[in-house]
């Protein structure tokens, strides 16, 4: 059994691997034509009345998410235009694998293609978190999440890019995510996450 949903899974993983078409369907596009991608992507393979929040499971120790949104990333706030897409993001757990910078990096290339893998890669980072200010802070009120949480705010030329994994102490982190934003939602994401 065990050994089905891991072949389960590694298919699933290959399938991520063998992708590697062109993004259709971005922050800034139509909701409908988002839909329609996320129904035709071969990774994605949305089920019966999922349309913009997918998610994917072979076991309860690996999960995959992808979620198309009207909002900006951070603090929710009135969708100001509810047909145009803010926001996509991928969030990983692999309790089995572990995961890591490069993983969530390498599921963009895979969800969206070689042009949006590449603005990441020549991306500028613009803020990362947490610094030894909130690390200390953390300690100080026992809150390992704070310290655990690392993450990193970056711009690319077409788009900017919000990473980030729980990276316990000590131990291997399982979980993850990234999160595909347009250029004119990164100032409100960073001074949201520099005040947190």
């Amino acid at each position: 059994m065990r050994n089905k949903s891991l072949l389960s899974f590694f298919s699933f993983s290959l399938s991520l691997l063998v992708f590697n078409s062109q993004a259709h369907a971005l922050p800034g596009e139509a909701v409908e034509k988002v839909s329609t991608w996320i129904k035709a992507h071969p990774t994605l393979q949305p089920r019966s009345g999922e349309r913009l929040f997918v998610k994917k499971s072979d076991t309860a120790a690996q999960r995959f998410s992808f979620l198309s949104s009207v909002l900006a990333p951070g603090k929710v706030g009135v969708p100001t235009n509810r047909s145009r897409i803010r926001s996509e993001r991928i969030t990983m757990y692999d309790a089995i694998n572990g995961m890591s910078f490069q993983r969530l990096k390498e599921s963009l290339r895979v969800i969206y293609g070689l042009d949006i893998y590449q603005d990441y890669n020549r991306s500028d980072k613009v803020y990362e978190y947490p610094n030894q200010s909130v690390i200390n802070s953390a300690r100080f009120a026992k809150t390992p999440i704070r310290e655990a949480l690392k993450g990193e705010l970056r711009i690319g030329d077409r788009f900017a890019y919000w990473v980030e994994v729980a990276q316990p102490k000590n131990g291997k982190a399982y979980f993850g995510k990234i999160t595909v934003l347009l250029r004119s939602d990164l100032e409100k994401l960073k001074t949201e996450l520099q005040s947190r």
